[in-house]
């Protein structure tokens, strides 16, 4: 016969992984934030046990690492490794595309198109989740399953970098332009030039991301 408590624990470990994941996301556990167990248990409601298991989790997954007199700690990304995670990036999700010209369904193309219409009409967290939506539909119409593995592993390294560059000014309707000439690109089934497409849009939201650090960065230089 099964424990509850452990089942209980066990459900709640999930809930708090992804609550902690979300936080990541978003910024509000910043890169260098340390994670203390019990004011996290306080937050989240539940006790010390299942946040334990998502911060085990979290450092499994390369988000969290434990500093000398500091414990669980948020990682922080340098230069080097987020020009090497952009670089990953655009090999990864270029290959899709090309893959993608070949393998999409008329159907698949199609959502990919009802997607980047309904991005244009949207800001905020709503384009957040279809700009999501489009890659990760994207992804599944290359259909390789091990390409899918590795891009999704590297989507939880990108976390760390906080919020989405599409909170930039303008940089939402860029990425519907730029979506827009990979989907032209995969509807004519020309599979170089869609993972050319690709990888210019993945450049460009580096190139914002960039921006974005240098900016963050700039008060702490001044002072």
């Amino acid at each position: 016969m099964s424990d509850p408590s452990h089942t209980d624990d066990a459900t709640q470990g999930q809930s708090a992984y992804l609550r902690l994941l979300s936080d990541i996301r978003t910024g509000t556990l910043a890169p260098g934030t340390r994670l203390r167990e019990a004011e996290l248990a306080d937050r989240l409601g539940i006790s010390r046990t299942p946040v334990r298991e998502a911060i085990r989790r979290l450092e499994t997954d390369g988000l969290v690492i434990h500093l000398p007199r500091q414990g669980a700690t948020i990682r922080t990304m340098d230069y080097a490794e987020i020009m090497e995670l952009y670089e990953m990036r655009a090999v990864l999700e270029g290959t899709a595309a090309r893959m993608a010209a070949r393998a999409a369904s008329d159907i698949e193309l199609g959502e990919l198109a009802a997607l980047n219409e309904a991005l244009s009409k949207v800001e905020g967290l709503e384009a957040y989740e279809l700009n999501r939506q489009f890659h990760l539909t994207l992804l599944d119409a290359a259909k390789n399953r091990f390409l899918l593995k590795s891009m999704n592993a590297l989507k939880k390294t990108l976390l760390i970098l906080g919020p989405s560059t599409l909170n930039e000014t303008d940089r939402a309707q860029e990425a519907v332009a730029e979506h827009a000439r990979i989907l032209d690109a995969l509807n004519a089934r020309d599979g170089n030039r869609a993972e050319a497409e690709m990888r210019a849009h993945i450049e460009s939201a580096h190139r914002v991301r960039l921006r974005v650090l240098r900016n963050r960065e700039r008060p702490f230089e001044e002072g």
